[in-house]
């Protein structure tokens, strides 16, 4: 919508011509107005003290997070995704500047002060009542070799060149944002059972082999992991690209044919089956089509995971994948959930994350899915986290203050509790004085 606004003015400041200038200088600012107030409707500024457990909870690993996502967005090239609620990377730079001149290491009083001073909670839901989706997921960590032989047969491939963003013209005739071009006709890439059953075979294009097919399918659903070698170093692989074809869940095929109920159905169900099943689970794969290329990556901190979509390595439970359509990359996020507990059971989930990551099923204003780590006590949590939630997104105040229409976050909400003096904004000017995000 902000884009929209934009894209509305521009225009019109090249077309005037004579006496016309006013008038239509008028007519744009009527417009951004117009999407102003329809994006107040859609947002409610919330204060922390609203917010069960966030004084009790510790901050320093997400501020730990949020600045190395400040590190990324500091950096002149770096690629900015427009969000529906994100405003525009200046809304970012200043708050983040403030983050990189704190002490690398804080308590986690000094990390929630720092929070409550820049950002104010903004939500979709109007009400603390949980909706929406939240799941997990995670770095797997699997036996692999770096030459095929013995038991080492599955190959995870890198990116072949010839996989290509499709032109426009021929992504809407295909239905596919990628796919290949063959003497210059474009055409869908090859599926997942065409790349199993050969197609890609000859091209080199093996980066390391598995000893087993479902380990390579989730590791491809995770979209990264680690493999470790026989001689008993790890390789770090990265998501490098995918085929283009649609996502399809191959958990919620056995749950319409019947066999394994909606109830029972986690990541270990799930592979139990497969592997009791090879010939069918085989096929129940090439039913999701999408396949997923890796590329070696040489991380700088392996007590990190791997790069997520911002281009920076995930923190266990700081880093949060969420739907870029709807909330910035780097924007810190206060979650209220259920979560699977180590020992069995369910238990709550109250924690200050950062939105650095995404994925294809993560779709909506209220979903999220949260990186739990790395290898197999990771997986079994991963594999359990299933459970609606509250999700209220931190942006920075003058961008919170703009989005909900509200000159100070204390003017919200009489009935609630007053922050504390050194969480109130700063004065500012009329919203429309400054440049829409």
């Amino acid at each position: 919508m902000e884009r929209r606004c934009i894209a509305m003015v521009v225009p019109m400041r090249h077309e005037r011509k004579g006496g016309t200038g006013k008038a239509m200088l008028a007519s744009a600012l009527l417009l951004m107005m117009g999407a102003q107030e329809g994006m107040t409707a859609e947002l409610k500024l919330w204060r922390f003290t609203d917010l069960p457990g966030w004084a009790q909870a510790d901050h320093a690993l997400a501020l730990a997070a949020f600045r190395r996502s400040c590190q990324a967005m500091l950096k002149p090239d770096y690629y900015w995704r427009d969000a529906r609620y994100g405003g525009t990377i200046r809304d970012w730079q200043a708050v983040c500047r403030a983050a990189l001149k704190l002490p690398e290491k804080v308590s986690g009083k000094q990390a929630r002060d720092f929070f409550e001073q820049h950002f104010h909670p903004v939500s979709t839901q109007m009400v603390r009542k949980p909706s929406g989706l939240f799941t997990g997921y995670y770095e797997p960590e699997v036996e692999g070799s770096l030459k095929r032989q013995g038991p080492y047969q599955v190959p995870l491939h890198g990116r072949p060149d010839d996989l290509v963003r499709l032109k426009p013209e021929d992504a809407k005739r295909l239905g596919v944002a990628y796919g290949r071009y063959v003497k210059g006709r474009a055409r869908p890439y090859y599926t997942r059972e065409q790349i199993e059953r050969g197609a890609l075979k000859g091209r080199g294009l093996e980066i390391v082999w598995l000893k087993d097919a479902v380990e390579r399918f989730f590791m491809q659903i995770q979209g990264s992991g680690r493999v470790r070698l026989p001689d008993g170093r790890v390789l770090r692989l990265a998501f490098a690209g995918k085929t283009g074809h649609p996502f399809t869940g191959i958990g919620r095929l056995l749950i319409e044919r019947g066999i394994i109920p909606r109830e029972k159905l986690s990541m270990q169900s799930l592979k139990r089956w497969m592997r009791a099943n090879p010939k069918q689970a085989r096929k129940l794969m090439w039913e999701n089509r999408s396949y997923v290329f890796f590329r070696i990556v040489d991380l700088p901190d392996a007590r990190l995971g791997a790069y997520g979509a911002q281009g920076v390595q995930l923190t266990p439970l700081a880093s949060l994948a969420v739907d870029y359509r709807y909330w910035p990359y780097g924007a810190p996020v206060w979650l209220e959930t259920t979560a699977p507990r180590r020992g069995g059971g369910q238990g709550p989930f109250r924690r200050l994350m950062v939105a650095q990551d995404t994925g294809t099923a993560i779709r909506g204003k209220v979903r999220g899915d949260i990186f739990y780590g790395f290898g197999d006590a990771a997986g079994a949590l991963a594999g359990r986290q299933k459970a609606p939630g509250f999700m209220a997104v931190l942006l920075p105040r003058p961008l919170a203050a703009r989005l909900t229409g509200k000159m100070s976050g204390d003017q919200a909400g009489a009935d609630t509790q007053k922050e504390s003096p050194q969480a109130r904004p700063r004065k500012r000017g009329n919203w429309n004085q400054g440049r829409m995000p």
